[in-house]
């Protein structure tokens, strides 16, 4: 198994004060154990959260935890966009997860005037360098492409407008990882690309999120998360799956990994104890 170099861990906005002092005084506390190079905060469909996402991201940064704020262009002003660039620069922020966004339900596929690409152009010109841009990047092909060629010229057109590295969305097919780095290596495309990790809790919301995203949850997958009747025996499952697939990913040559932990600290860092034992 290769070596884990890098780990950081997502998180969405709290809907209020004491859930955001809550995921910063416990979740974060506890997975800032393992040494995550950051968190990350969600940027919510439409700009919805955005204030929630600048206040996470400044609540973290207070605490002494590098904060990587998420940043959307599928329905904001772009004045407003550029007043939050000043914003984070200003607070000292460096990174920013850049991203198409999702817009409010019931707006249809077919819906996006502007795209990450754009976002990445944006950046680029109002702020030069001065963010590391990390982009999505998607090994099952994104759920709005009409072929895989398609998603691959997307993805360099983000990676030629100053993109500096990428987080896959998450999969449970460690080929489909390997097949994606090679036809990016293909595409002349060598930025870090980092493999995004979902540890398995909650079946009903696994499956809600994966159709939503456009993730496949293989049909072995689905019929053996079945046979777990409760969520603990479904998180140990889930842990020692999870576990094997990353260390599959470090084989193939992952720079690093980034868990979506849905706000949660337990089954993140059990995977992480696995693949780092004393």
């Amino acid at each position: 198994m290769g070596a884990l170099q890098r780990i950081t861990f997502e998180f969405f906005p709290p809907r209020d004060n004491p859930g955001r002092k809550k995921l910063v005084d416990n979740v974060a506390a506890k997975l800032a154990q393992l040494g995550p190079e950051y968190f990350s905060v969600t940027y919510g469909a439409g700009g919805s959260t955005r204030d929630g996402t600048r206040q996470t991201v400044l609540s973290l940064m207070e605490a002494g935890y590098q904060a990587v704020p998420h940043l959307s262009i599928g329905n904001d002003d772009t004045a407003e966009l550029l007043d939050l660039l000043d914003e984070y620069r200003d607070a000292g922020v460096t990174h920013l997860v850049a991203l198409r966004g999702d817009q409010p339900s019931g707006m249809g596929r077919n819906r996006f005037a502007h795209n990450a690409e754009a976002l990445v152009k944006l950046v680029r010109q109002h702020s030069g360098d001065h963010f590391h841009l990390t982009v999505a990047a998607y090994p099952e092909i994104h759920p709005d492409a009409t072929s895989a060629r398609q998603d691959l010229d997307f993805f360099k057109r983000k990676v030629d407008a100053g993109a500096n590295s990428a987080i896959t969305q998450y999969f449970y097919c460690p080929e489909a990882y390997a097949l994606y780095l090679d036809r990016c290596a293909s595409a002349g495309i060598n930025i870090p690309i980092y493999a995004g990790i979902m540890p398995i809790t909650n079946a009903e919301s696994l499956f809600r999120f994966s159709e939503k995203a456009g993730a496949d949850v293989p049909r072995w997958l689905r019929y053996a998360i079945a046979e777990h009747d409760n969520d603990s025996d479904l998180t140990q499952f889930g842990v020692d799956v999870v576990t094997r697939l990353c260390e599959r990913l470090l084989t193939l040559g992952a720079p690093g990994l980034h868990f979506y932990t849905l706000n949660r600290w337990g089954a993140s860092t059990r995977i992480v104890q696995n693949l780092t034992p004393a």
